[in-house]
């Protein structure tokens, strides 16, 4: 099956990407293993979105755009890229049900948080447990928070939630931060941020929200919130033999959101130097669709 455009990944920058590209003109395809709407679908509240002044979920907050993409002509498949290659001039897609060829393609496969592993931390997700204090963090004020990591995201993030939480506890599982020390130096004097050094999370406990935590050596301790930075696993499997990556295995694109090979293009998460916003991603999505659409026009 041929088409214009394929966009693999279904989140906000894919959906986007799917809403001009099919706007445009082109026969467009988005190809999603899982449910549309991507990561933001597991936060409990959303309210930073311009323009959407209700408070919603990312699972209510997402609910449309595929049905918006849909009403342009966009074909959304619940199937999973599973190769990605040029032959003869066009991207091939292969999935477990079929092969899908395309002049351009939209790489928007997103970046998955990396999983802290502690027991109920998949259950409590978006009812307590969080990967982003941008996103969730103003829904603790005044609160008790844990935050999980030692790195510069972990330590940043920290400060972040200080000025909003009544107080932050600071878990690293070293006895020293890997953050930049003037960073570091900002922890140590922010007076609401207690570092407990030496110790993992073993478990969370609580009814419908996150009540606590169990950390390694049996301590427990009443958090309402848990805010996990231990790194980011770009999904960038079916281009990490052929683009070009940075260091942090992030797809390298210009502004043009093209990557250093010609008809893909890559948006979201997977881009390197991405803010992960949702507002962010869905611009990205728009720029790589006009720009592949100019792409298509320019090589007919």
């Amino acid at each position: 099956m041929e088409y214009d455009v394929i966009i693999i990944g279904g989140g906000p920058a894919g959906l986007s990407a799917g809403i001009y590209a099919s706007r445009l003109g082109a026969k467009t395809l988005i190809l999603e293993k899982l449910n549309p709407g991507g990561q933001i679908t597991l936060s409990s509240e959303i309210e930073n979105y311009p323009g959407v002044c209700e408070v919603k979920s990312g699972l209510e907050m997402m609910m449309c755009w595929p049905e918006q993409a849909k009403k342009f002509g966009c074909e959304i498949k619940s199937e999973e890229a599973l190769q990605l290659i040029m032959e003869n001039g066009k991207w091939k897609i292969k999935t477990h049900k079929n092969e899908y060829t395309a002049k351009a393609v939209i790489l928007a496969t997103g970046a998955t948080p990396r999983k802290a592993g502690f027991e109920g931390e998949r259950e409590y997700t978006g009812k307590g447990v969080s990967y982003c204090a941008v996103c969730d963090g103003f829904f603790y004020k005044d609160r008790i928070v844990a935050v999980i990591g030692g790195g510069d995201t972990a330590l940043e993030e920290a400060l972040y939630l200080s000025k909003i939480a009544k107080k932050v506890y600071l878990i690293h599982r070293r006895s020293e931060f890997r953050a930049a020390p003037s960073t570091q130096k900002k922890v140590f004097n922010t007076e609401n941020i207690e570092i407990i050094y030496n110790e993992t999370v073993k478990k969370v406990y609580g009814n419908e929200f996150v009540e606590g935590i169990i950390l390694s050596s049996n301590e427990k301790i009443n958090v309402e919130g848990i805010f996990v930075f231990v790194g980011m696993n770009v999904n960038n499997e079916l281009v990490k033999d052929l683009a070009e990556l940075n260091e942090f295995g992030e797809v390298k694109v210009n502004l043009k959101m093209q990557t250093s090979l010609k008809g893909l293009y890559a948006a979201g998460d997977v881009r390197e130097s991405s803010i992960k916003q949702v507002v962010a991603a869905a611009g990205d999505g728009a720029t790589a669709a006009i720009n592949a659409i100019k792409y298509l026009k320019e090589n007919k």
